[in-house]
């Protein structure tokens, strides 16, 4: 098996699981706490890897703007939408809903980088979206505009705007010659930070579960999810180039879909097959060849959770 192969495998199979571990989280303690030391032991684990590797630690000073956008935007405020999400919806449900997040970095970076949107582009992000609104159709009928389904796509929605602001500041940063592994690292830690003010306020407990699923989701989570998959992704944009590294955000709400039906119970519907193989168009044609856009989807293009 080729290295690209295993780079590719490895990404698609760690992003896809996450979703559902996020499941294993829920209910011990409060969602903002969680994303406080999911991110706080990823920042911990990048720094020591970034250190053994004798790389830059310390971002430059200009940079420090990014870090603490992307810490606010990426690393806190994202994930704690979509733990929320979580707490009232199938895990393969926001898995694909996030998809939507394709077409709201296409529109931003027409509204903050003056990238002109190319027709393909935004009708392949307008059928993702019909196939994400298909896709929970079944859910809606049964709980309402206002019942948990609803608010659970409301929520995954607004998660989605504040990780392409991410990637907007991601891009701004690269054009700006910010080192991009450094200031990930730092923004997960600005991000864990952000999130024990955001628990504080929420009148959270800080405690740490007397569990193993617990313990071994949030390492499955901060080691897996938030290191080794980016440092994968990376590589693997390094060997192919962004915009085919991009594909891998084709396969992982597929995965993720799978795992929940084995694992939640989730039930199939004819409206629920059309609306993921929606989503799924939709994404090839935003993920589609450079001769559809000027550029290639940036690092933080994907849903990675």
């Amino acid at each position: 098996m080729s290295p690209t192969l295993v780079l590719y495998l490895v990404t698609v199979l760690i992003w896809g699981s996450t979703w559902y571990v996020i499941e294993f989280q829920l209910g011990v303690v409060d969602p903002a706490v969680s994303v406080a030391y999911r991110f706080a032991l990823a920042a911990v684990l990048l720094m020591g890897w970034l250190v053994a590797r004798r790389q830059r630690l310390i971002p430059p000073r200009h940079a420090w703007k990014h870090v603490a956008m992307v810490g606010t935007f990426t690393f806190s405020t994202n994930y704690l939408l979509v733990y929320l999400a979580t707490e009232r919806l199938p895990s393969g449900l926001v898995a694909v809903a996030g998809s939507a997040l394709s077409l709201m970095n296409v529109l931003n970076a027409r509204v903050f980088l003056g990238q002109a949107i190319r027709p393909l582009v935004l009708l392949g992000g307008l059928i993702g979206v019909s196939g994400v609104v298909l896709l929970f159709l079944p859910e809606l009928r049964v709980d309402g505009l206002t019942g948990k389904a609803a608010v659970g796509l409301a929520l995954v929605m607004l998660s989605n705007y504040s990780a392409s602001l991410g990637s907007i500041t991601v891009q701004r940063g690269a054009k700006a010659g910010v080192p991009l592994m450094p200031v990930t690292a730092w923004s997960m830690a600005f991000g864990a930070a952000l999130m024990v003010g955001v628990a504080l306020v929420r009148g959270a407990t800080f405690r740490f579960p007397a569990s193993v699923s617990y313990a071994a989701s949030l390492t499955y989570l901060a080691l897996f999810g938030s290191v080794i998959a980016f440092l994968s992704y990376f590589t693997l944009i390094g060997r192919i180039g962004a915009d085919r590294a991009g594909y891998v955000a084709v396969m992982i709400p597929i995965l993720a879909l799978v795992i929940s039906t084995l694992f939640e119970g989730y039930h199939w519907s004819p409206a629920a097959f059309v609306g993921l193989a929606l989503a799924i168009a939709g994404n090839l044609l935003v993920l589609g060849p450079k001769t559809w856009r000027k550029r290639a989807a940036d690092p933080a293009s994907v849903t990675a959770l």
